[in-house]
């Protein structure tokens, strides 16, 4: 194919992660009172969550699913993207108020980044970026650690009174996507090759991060709980994840890339859905 036509758009973004979910009041709940989301709509057991006009996580009801075996390829985490270090903070004095299930922060160099798991168990990332002034790149790839991020000392510095009495106040989106997959290479092959993304960095070959337009990473898979994973079944968790272009005519050329490609995909005339190696479900359209 024409290298004009085999990369996404610079100004691609992310959309709204959809869980399909057992309790969906509880869920609600959680992603309400405790990650501190906003209700943007309900309707016929699907609850939508977000920040002004901005949806962040799609919960559908399907009781009839149960949870995936461990090892199973899925989400790894959905990643939420709060503009300022007072918002962050905010949120994650909210979780911990709540006592939500904590696994660890760190401070990724281009991000500062804490995380924990909803009830049902799937992940969340909450963090801020660094400008991007301050990211360093080398040979293409960005430079990206764990560092030490202590969260009671983040605490201390940046929550204000404003975001204890208001911690759903300001903006929040999805900035990126975490799976697990069964391996790189296929995911590079679908995710790189096929989809366009471009890689950002790469570690020990267990993990992949990509992006488009030079963002540290918009999507990443990896292997560490999921290695030699097969195809889905229909299970709790993921149910969908969407990706923001900025035309029709760029979901018009993904389109064309997939068939190209062998993969199958569903066109309802604005976007375009259609299924990486292990059944978790892409979809693209405009925003």
């Amino acid at each position: 194919m024409s290298q004009t036509f085999d990369r996404l758009a610079a100004d691609t973004a992310m959309g709204p992660v959809t869980l399909d979910v057992a309790d969906l009041a509880g869920m609600t709940a959680f992603y309400r009172d405790v990650v501190t989301l906003q209700v943007l709509a309900e309707e016929g057991g699907v609850t939508t969550l977000g920040r002004g006009v901005t949806p962040v996580v799609v919960l559908r009801h399907t009781p009839q699913l149960r949870h995936a075996p461990a090892g199973s390829a899925g989400l790894f985490h959905t990643a939420i993207l709060f503009p300022t270090q007072a918002e962050l903070a905010a949120a994650v004095a909210s979780m911990a108020r709540h006592r939500a299930p904590y696994v660890g922060s760190a401070d990724h160099l281009v991000s500062q980044a804490f995380y924990f798991e909803d009830p049902e168990g799937n992940g969340i990332e909450l963090y801020w970026d660094r400008e991007r002034s301050a990211w360093s790149w080398v040979h293409g790839r960005v430079e990206m650690d764990n560092l030490l991020l202590d969260p009671d000392a983040f605490l201390q510095e940046h929550l204000t009174e404003e975001g204890r009495r208001q911690p759903d106040a300001g903006e929040a989106v999805v900035g990126h996507v975490h799976l697990s997959v069964g391996d790189i290479a296929s995911a590079r092959e679908f995710y790189v090759d096929r989809l366009g993304f471009d890689i950002t960095a790469e570690w020990q070959g267990q993990a992949l991060f990509v992006s488009a337009g030079g963002y540290h990473h918009h999507m990443a898979m990896n292997v560490w709980r999921s290695r030699g994973a097969g195809p889905r079944f229909p299970a709790l968790g993921l149910g969908q994840v969407d990706i923001v272009l900025p035309t029709a005519d760029d979901v018009g050329e993904v389109s064309e890339r997939m068939q190209y490609h062998g993969i199958a995909t569903a066109d309802d005339g604005r976007t375009v859905t259609f299924e990486d190696p292990w059944r978790n479900a892409i979809r693209v359209g405009v925003g």
